[in-house]
């Protein structure tokens, strides 16, 4: 474990060193936006997106796991360096958190989470290329795994994604400031536009470049460098798409919509399920009939053809995905706690808290909803894989999220006419799918053994 969170700690500040420039333009944009929103709050909706939030929180996490990671090192070794706690004297949740620790798959498990999680977050600073990349796909489309293409450099700029805005005063700096910053951070910090080529040479004033079938010829004063270095060479990893996109970069953004999905739902559909199983178990009476049967009819309900209808009469968007899935997937987390509850209520911590005159609140969230929390996590961590493989099995139906936004199950789509010619296309997506599935499941494995006093040992 100590192990682990040296490398870990390593790699953030590995990270953070070659990607410093971005992470400066990060914070710099992020304290710009805030002095704009306080000073002109319509200049700041004018010119925010989800894009540049990004870029906020990937910055954020950067630097704040890195600490985080520094102190629990730092703990650990000191744990080791007293060894004088006794067994008897730890909590519940320390010897269940010791024999969590003595479970080494679930921790391997949880390592490759953490580092799932982690380029889920860090996507703006490790993908290297933007997900959405469509330029010379003549030269682009289809490259295999670890290709490399080179690519002149032109004395171009990019595009202004939202141009200055002209005038004077303080509001115009700030806006025109933040703007210039999240150009910067959306070409990554590479201003001037660059050409994909097959191959390219020199003859007097001109480059001549074929690109696929085409030859075209550029003057030489237009190419940013000069001499040998006025081009740059490119490696895709994992290979392209039809569209010339990057492999790695689609599978490292659509991380972030396949994880915070699965995360979301399970935190919504764990709460809302844990609030009805409560409420039904320490109730009973007319409650508990009318709960239990909705939750029967839902059950007995299919679940997929439900989220078809849904999806079929209101649209598809990343936000109806996450409400349909995580209120199509509370019953058996309610049925599970209710029936705890049952068995809790008439113990004897229950009815002395009755007879002290406790409200029935206090006693819901004080000592009941507390002691069903085993079930419930181990619950959560073994529905999340199985919500990642729902929506990643919606999107490739084409029902989910929708091109040209990545996520796992969308890529897959994409590959899906060209599997055997084209086999990464689909083959990458589908390992990241299998491996948080599996590591999920172990994760829950391993959080039921070290909660279930049997299991320690």
């Amino acid at each position: 474990m100590t192990l682990f969170l040296l490398i870990a700690l390593l790699s953030f500040l590995l990270i953070l060193l070659i990607q410093a420039d971005l992470v400066l333009i990060s914070f710099r944009s992020l304290f710009t936006a805030i002095a704009l929103f306080f000073s002109a709050p319509e200049a700041f909706r004018e010119i925010f997106t989800a894009d540049i939030l990004e870029f906020w929180i990937a910055a954020i996490y950067l630097v704040s796991i890195p600490i985080i990671l520094a102190l629990i090192a730092r703990k650990s070794f000191r744990k080791k360096a007293a060894k004088q706690q006794k067994s008897d004297e730890q909590s519940l949740g320390k010897i269940s958190l010791r024999a969590f620790m003595r479970h080494t798959i679930a921790l391997y498990a949880s390592a490759i989470i953490f580092v799932l999680y982690s380029a889920a977050f860090l996507a703006p600073f490790i993908a290297p290329f933007s997900p959405y990349d469509q330029q010379d796909f003549l030269v682009t489309a289809y490259q295999p795994p670890l290709s490399r293409l080179e690519a002149l450099i032109l004395r171009q700029p990019k595009n202004l994604i939202i141009p200055l805005q002209s005038g004077n005063g303080t509001t115009v700096q700030l806006a025109n400031n933040l703007i210039s910053d999240f150009q910067l951070l959306k070409t990554r910090n590479e201003p001037n536009a660059i050409r994909f080529v097959n191959e390219y040479r020199i003859e007097g004033n001109s480059v001549i470049y074929r690109q696929g079938t085409r030859t075209k010829t550029i003057a030489i004063s237009e190419i940013a460098g000069t001499g040998k270095n006025i081009a740059v060479t490119r490696t895709f990893i994992l290979g392209t798409d039809q569209y010339g996109r990057d492999i790695l970069s689609r599978v490292i953004y659509g991380s972030k919509i396949s994880l915070s999905i699965g995360f979301l739902v399970v935190l919504i559909s764990v709460t809302l399920g844990t609030i009805i199983g409560v409420t039904s178990g320490y109730f009973g009476g007319w409650i508990d009939a009318i709960m239990m049967r909705i939750v029967d009819v839902l059950i007995a309900f299919p679940a997929l053809f439900l989220i078809l209808i849904i999806i079929a009469t209101f649209g598809n968007s990343i936000y109806l995905i996450v409400i349909t899935l995580s209120f199509t997937g509370w019953m058996g987390v309610a049925r599970i706690v209710r029936s705890q509850v049952l068995s809790l209520k008439e113990q004897e911590f229950i009815l002395a808290a009755k007879s002290l005159g406790l409200s029935n609140m206090r006693i819901i969230f004080r000592h009941l909803a507390p002691n069903t929390l085993t079930p419930v996590i181990i619950a959560a961590t073994l529905r999340i894989g199985s919500i990642i493989l729902t929506e990643a099995g919606l999107s490739f139906l084409g029902l989910g999220v929708q091109p040209p936004t990545p996520s796992w199950g969308n890529i897959i789509n994409e590959g899906r006419d060209s599997l055997l010619n084209y086999w990464w296309i689909s083959t990458f997506p589908g390992i990241a799918i299998l491996t948080t599935v599996v590591c999920f499941n172990l994760i829950g494995d391993g959080v039921r053994d070290a909660l279930d006093p049997r299991m320690r040992g």
